[in-house]
C-alpha cells in the first residue's frame, strides 16, 4: 500500500497548480489522469487581465496574476522548460466608436494599469484594421500543452502519475482517509473539469461545459510578433504558425472538432487577415464554465476531506493558482473560502 496526503483525480491546469502548491509544502501526492478531458490542451493560454469584448475587468485580475506568474516561472526553473511568453495583445477596433470606448474604459482606476492610451496604428500589409489597435499591458501566454505534458513527465519520474481512469465506485471511505487500489490518502481533491459530470460525489455542483474549437494555421505572409484579438484571436506561436480561436457551443458536448466550427473560425478570420494560410490543425475541448461566471472550489456536503476545484471557464491560466492557494488554505490552514467561488453557493 502507498500513503499519501492527496489522491488528485485530474492533470489539468487546476490540477497543476495545486499539485505545485503540494509540493512547496511537503505534502505527498498521487494525479489519476485519464486524459478524457481536453480544455487545458487546447486552451490559447492567454493571460489577459481585460475582458476585450466590452473592456472592462477580469475579475480578480490584479491578485490572479500576482499569484500565478511566479508558479509557472518555478514551474519553467523546476523543469527546465519555457512555457511563459510576455505577448503584445491588441485589440483590433472596427470603428471609431471602439476607439471611443477603449479610452473611456481606459480611465477606469481598475483598467488604467492595463490599457494603453495610445492608438497602435497598423503597419501589417497582411491586416486590415484601418481604425488601428488599441494596447493590453501585462499580458502574455502560457505554451498549456508544453504546460501540460511536461508536468505529466515529471509526475511519472517520480511516480506520482496514475494514468488510468478513476473509478468512483472502487473508492473506499474510511474513518479519517480514503483507500483507492493500493493508495491510502487523507484527501482527495477532483480537479477533472467537464468530467466532473460523471462524478457521483459532485455532479450536484452548476457546470455547464462549453466547447471551444481552435485551429492551428501557417501563414508566411502574417508576420505577427503580437497577439490580435477582433472577432477571434490570433495568437503567434512560432514558425509562421498562429493560434486561432475560438468558437463558443454550449450544445455540444463532444471533443470532436466539427465542420461548423471550423467555417465560424475561418470566416470571421478572413474579416481582418488578408494573407493566404493553411490550416495544419484542428482541435476542440469542453470547457468548464459555470453560470455565474465563478470557480467552483468547496467540500463535499458529507464526506469529510473531500474536495472539489473546478470551473475555471476560459481563463483556466489566471484562475487555476489564484483557486489552488484558496482550496490549499481552507484544506490546510481552515481558513474560509470566499462566497462566490465556494460550491455552497449551488445547495440551497
Amino acid at each position: 500500500m502507498k500513503q499519501v496526503d492527496y489522491i488528485i483525480v485530474g492533470c489539468g491546469l487546476a490540477s497543476i497548480a495545486f499539485c505545485e502548491k503540494l509540493r512547496a509544502n511537503n505534502k505527498s501526492f498521487v494525479v489519476f489522469d485519464d486524459e478524457s478531458q481536453q480544455s487545458s490542451i487546447v486552451a490559447a493560454g492567454l493571460y489577459n487581465p481585460v475582458i476585450l469584448k466590452r473592456f472592462s475587468e477580469v475579475w480578480r485580475a490584479k491578485e490572479q496574476l500576482e499569484i500565478a506568474l511566479p508558479v509557472y516561472n518555478k514551474i519553467e526553473a523546476d523543469l527546465n522548460i519555457k512555457i511563459d511568453y510576455r505577448l503584445q495583445i491588441l485589440r483590433r477596433f472596427a470603428s471609431v466608436k471602439e476607439q471611443n470606448l477603449w479610452f473611456n474604459a481606459s480611465d477606469k482606476p481598475k483598467l488604467e494599469p492595463y490599457l494603453s492610451t495610445e492608438l497602435v496604428k497598423n503597419s501589417n500589409n497582411a491586416i486590415d484594421a484601418p481604425y488601428g489597435f488599441g494596447e493590453v499591458l501585462h499580458a502574455g501566454r502560457i505554451d498549456t500543452e508544453t504546460l501540460i505534458g511536461a508536468y505529466k513527465n515529471f509526475l511519472k519520474e517520480n511516480n506520482s502519475l496514475y494514468k488510468t481512469r478513476f473509478k468512483y465506485d472502487k473508492l473506499q471511505i474510511k474513518s479519517g482517509s480514503f483507500q483507492y487500489e493500493d493508495v491510502i490518502a487523507k484527501y482527495i481533491v477532483f480537479a477533472e473539469g467537464f468530467g466532473v459530470k460523471q462524478n457521483p460525489y459532485f455532479n450536484f455542483i452548476s457546470l455547464n461545459g462549453t466547447k471551444g474549437e481552435v485551429l492551428t494555421i501557417k501563414a508566411p505572409e502574417l508576420k505577427l510578433e503580437y497577439a490580435i484579438k477582433s472577432s477571434v484571436f490570433v495568437i503567434p506561436v512560432g514558425n509562421d504558425l498562429y493560434t486561432v480561436g475560438s468558437t463558443y457551443n454550449r450544445d455540444d458536448k463532444s471533443n470532436t472538432p466539427t465542420q461548423e466550427g471550423k467555417n465560424e473560425l475561418l470566416s470571421k478570420l478572413k474579416t481582418f487577415v488578408t494573407c493566404d494560410f493553411d490550416v495544419v490543425n484542428h482541435v476542440a475541448g469542453i470547457r468548464p464554465t459555470v453560470k455565474d461566471r465563478r470557480p467552483l472550489v468547496g467540500k463535499h456536503p458529507e464526506h469529510k476531506n473531500l474536495y472539489v476545484l473546478n470551473g475555471l471557464g476560459t481563463r483556466g491560466v489566471m484562475i487555476a493558482p489564484y483557486v489552488a492557494e484558496k482550496l490549499y488554505r481552507f484544506i490546510e490552514n481552515n481558513e474560509a473560502l470566499d462566497s462566490e467561488i465556494n460550491i455552497n453557493r449551488f445547495l440551497g
